[in-house]
């Protein structure tokens, strides 16, 4: 069994890189970069990742998920929240949440000269769905696997 730690500094743990967006929905995601803080911990009713997101990156494709609570906290830089009502800057100290089945798309762009850093918390639903709110893309459950298909059901990829 391994030992659950006390404590973690972020940087410890390698950071996952991008997205597994199909093509060409990936580009403006390829220079994030997540760190899985909750995962070292063992926790299992929600996740929180340390985000960086480089000058000109998005944290995501403008989403919603059906089935999971999502909440960011900005720890450094500045960035822009776009949601259904426009375009929102978001600075240090400054959160926001997304409650499941709002249908309200978000995601943050990094329009600064630095880099971003903010921690990102949400459930762990086995019973999740997400919508691309401006692509043709949802993202579903299958054999506990993510995967990408389009409206009409047709698998685009995995996301294994």
């Amino acid at each position: 069994m391994t030992k659950t730690p006390a404590v973690l500094d972020p940087k410890t743990l390698s950071p996952r890189r991008g997205s597994r967006y199909p093509a060409p929905h990936d580009r403006p995601v390829a220079g994030r970069e997540k760190r899985a803080l909750g995962d070292p911990f063992g926790l299992s009713q929600f996740g929180v990742n340390h985000v960086i997101l480089p000058p000109g990156t998005w944290s995501s494709q403008r989403h919603w998920h059906a089935g999971e609570d999502e909440f960011i906290l900005v720890l450094s830089g500045s960035l822009v929240l776009v949601n259904d009502q426009g375009r929102h800057i978001l600075t240090p100290g400054m959160c926001a949440g997304f409650r499941a089945g709002d249908g309200n798309g978000h995601h943050l762009i990094n329009d600064g000269a630095e880099p971003a850093v903010y921690l990102e918390v949400g459930t762990r639903s086995e019973e999740d769905h997400v919508r691309y709110s401006d692509i043709d893309m949802e993202a579903v459950k299958r054999d506990g696997a993510w995967a990408y298909v389009d409206r009409r059901g047709k698998f685009l990829t995995s996301a294994e």
